[in-house]
C-alpha cells in the first residue's frame, strides 16, 4: 500500500480527529477485525470496548467510526478519526486510493477458467512488470480492499479474478478495481443457490459490461453460447472475441494435443503465431487465447506472449495427470465442478484416454439450490454424449447423474456410492495399467480429496512426463478448427 498519513486520510473523509495524531502512517486497510494483521492498519468498524480490547497487539492503528467512543476506549497508539457516515467513509477512501494510480487493470470471470486465465496474464506480464494479482482463487468479496492496496507506486499493471456468487459482485468488485479490461471466460450454470436462475447467472457475470467504461475493452468467448445472450447494447467500450470461429479477432486453428499441453495456431490480423500453452484440453487454448489477447492490449506482443506462455504452469489438481492405482493413469481434475468444467474435463478423457479403458468418478456440483437436480440431470447428459466405459458417482444428487445418463441411453457400466471406501475397494479390482481414471469433483468435497490421494500416485516432476502424456505426444492428436 501506498503510505498515508493521517491527516491526509481525515481531509478526504471530513472526518474529525477525536483521538491520536494527524502524522499517524497508515499501512494497511481492514473492514473486520479478523482482516487486522499488521500495525499500521485503517480500521473502518462500528466498534464498542470490547473489540476495543482485541486491537491492543496491533498498536499503533487507525479507527474510522461513525459512533462516539467512550473515553475508556481513548488509548496509546489508538488514532480515532469520526465521520457522519461510516459506509459513505469507506467508499471515498476506496474511490481515493484507486484514483491515486493509473494502470491497467485487468478483471476475469466466468464459470470455468478464471483462475487459470488470470494466473496467465500474471505470468506473461511478470516477466518484466511489478503485477498485483488476486492470490490462487482467492476471490471473495471480503478480499476486495486488500487486493486493492496491494497496489503501490510500483505497480505496473494489476490482474483480479471476479467471481459470482450472487448478483451485483462484479459490479461491486468494480468499484475497487476500476478495471480497464474484462474477460468473460464462459458462462455455464453455477451459483443458483443465489442467482436464482440461469438467466439471472448471466446477467451477474454480464455484468462485466456495466463495469468498464467508453474506453474499456470486453473479450469474449465467440463460441459460448450464454456469453452470446449478455446485453451490450448500451456497451460503448471495444468488444473482442477469441475462439475458433471466423468472428474471432484471435482465432485458433490447428489444435494439437502434445507433450503435457496444446500446440495451436494463433490467428490474428492475418498473421499467424505458433502458440502451446501447457495443460491438455481445447478448454486450455480458449484461456491462452483470453490471456494474451488482454496482455496484447497493454503492449505484449503475441509472438513475446507466446514465448512466456511456454513456461506457464497450471495449479495441481487441474486436470494433471498422474500415474495411478496399478499402473493406471489418474486425471486428477478435483479442483472444481460444474457442468461447463465437466464437458471439458470428459473432452479430455475422451482424446488422451483413447485405446484404454476410461472411467469417469464424478462427485456433487455445488452452489445450486433449488435447481440442483436439473443441473445434475444435465451433466448426466453430458456423460452420454462421452466415451466413458465407466461411469462412478459419490453422493446422493451425483447419483443424479448416474440416473439420468442412464435415462439419455448410456450403455456403459453405472457405479452409485456414498462414499469412496467403497469406490476404492471397486478400483482395486477393475483397474490395470490400461485404465485411465478421471475423478472431478469440488476442493472442498473432503471425500473426493481423500479419494484422489488414494488412488494417485505422486511424481516427482524432475523425472519428466508420464509415459502416458508421452504417448499422447507421440499420437499427435489433433483436432481441426
Amino acid at each position: 500500500m501506498k503510505p498515508l498519513e493521517v491527516r491526509q486520510i481525515r481531509t478526504i473523509l471530513s472526518g474529525k480527529l477525536i483521538h491520536g495524531s494527524d502524522e499517524t502512517v497508515v499501512h494497511h486497510g481492514a473492514y473486520r477485525i479478523k482482516q487486522i494483521k499488521k500495525k499500521h492498519t485503517i480500521f473502518f468498524a462500528k466498534i464498542d470496548p470490547f473489540s476495543i480490547e482485541r486491537l491492543k497487539d496491533f498498536l499503533p492503528l487507525v479507527l474510522v467510526t461513525d459512533r462516539k467512543l467512550d473515553k475508556t476506549m481513548q488509548i496509546d497508539g489508538l488514532t480515532v478519526i469520526k465521520v457522519t457516515d461510516l459506509d459513505k467513509a469507506y467508499w471515498q477512501f476506496v474511490h481515493y486510493y484507486r484514483s491515486l494510480f493509473q494502470l491497467p487493470v485487468i478483471a476475469v470471470t466466468g464459470t470455468s477458467g478464471k483462475t487459470t486465465t488470470k494466473e496467465m496474464i500474471k505470468h506473461i506480464l511478470s516477466f518484466d512488470k511489478k503485477i498485483a494479482a488476486t492470490i490462487s482463487t482467492g476471490n471473495s468479496r471480503t478480499a476486495h480492499l486488500q487486493y486493492l492496496l496491494s497496489i503501490d507506486d510500483d505497480t505496473e499493471a494489476a490482474v483480479f479474478e471476479t467471481a459470482v456468487g450472487a448478483p451485483g459482485d462484479v459490479l461491486n468488485a468494480s468499484e475497487y478495481f476500476k478495471p480497464s479490461i474484462g474477460i468473460i471466460t464462459n458462462i455455464g450454470a453455477h451459483h443458483l443457490n443465489f442467482c436464482k436462475t440461469p438467466e439471472d447467472y448471466i446477467k451477474a457475470k454480464g455484468e462485466m459490461a456495466a463495469a468498464l467504461d467508453r474506453n474499456g475493452v470486453l473479450i469474449l468467448n465467440a463460441e459460448d453460447e450464454n456469453s452470446k445472450k449478455i446485453d451490450l447494447k448500451n456497451f460503448k467500450g471495444q468488444i473482442i472475441k477469441v475462439g475458433k470461429s471466423s468472428s474471432s479477432h484471435y482465432k485458433a486453428k490447428d489444435i494439437k494435443y502434445k507433450n503435457d499441453g496444446m500446440e495451436f495456431i494463433l490467428v490474428y490480423q492475418q498473421k499467424e503465431y505458433p502458440i502451446f500453452v501447457p495443460g491438455f484440453g481445447e478448454h486450455q487454448v480458449y484461456n491462452a487465447l483470453a490471456a494474451i489477447a488482454a496482455v496484447h492490449q497493454i503492449g505484449i506482443d503475441p509472438t513475446e506472449a507466446a514465448l512466456r506462455l511456454k513456461t506457464y504452469r497450471k495449479f495441481k489438481k487441474q486436470l494433471q495427470v498422474l500415474e495411478g492405482l496399478k499402473g493406471s493413469t489418474i486425471i486428477d481434475d478435483t479442483w472444481s465442478i460444474t457442468t461447463t468444467s465437466l464437458e471439458a474435463a470428459l473432452q479430455v478423457l475422451d482424446e488422451i484416454g483413447k485405446g484404454k479403458k476410461k472411467i469417469a468418478i464424478l462427485g456433487t456440483i455445488t452452489d445450486l439450490g433449488p435447481w440442483g437436480y436439473v443441473i445434475h440431470k444435465q451433466a448426466g447428459e453430458i456423460v452420454n454424449n462421452h466415451n466413458v466405459d465407466i461411469l462412478i458417482t459419490i453422493g446422493m444428487h451425483a447419483k443424479i447423474i448416474a440416473e439420468h445418463a442412464v435415462e439419455c441411453g448410456f450403455k456403459s457400466k453405472v457405479y452409485s456410492f456414498n462414499n469412496s471406501i467403497l469406490v476404492y475397494n471397486l478400483l482395486r479390482k477393475i483397474v490395470d495399467k490400461n485404465t485411465i481414471i478421471l475423478i472431478k469433483g469440488d476442493m472442498y468435497s473432503q471425500t473426493i480429496i481423500d479419494l484422489a490421494a488414494k488412488i494417485r500416485k505422486i511424481q516427482s516432476t524432475k523425472n519428466g512426463p508420464s509415459t502416458m502424456v508421452k504417448n499422447i505426444a507421440n499420437n499427435d492428436t489433433s483436432q481441426n478448427s
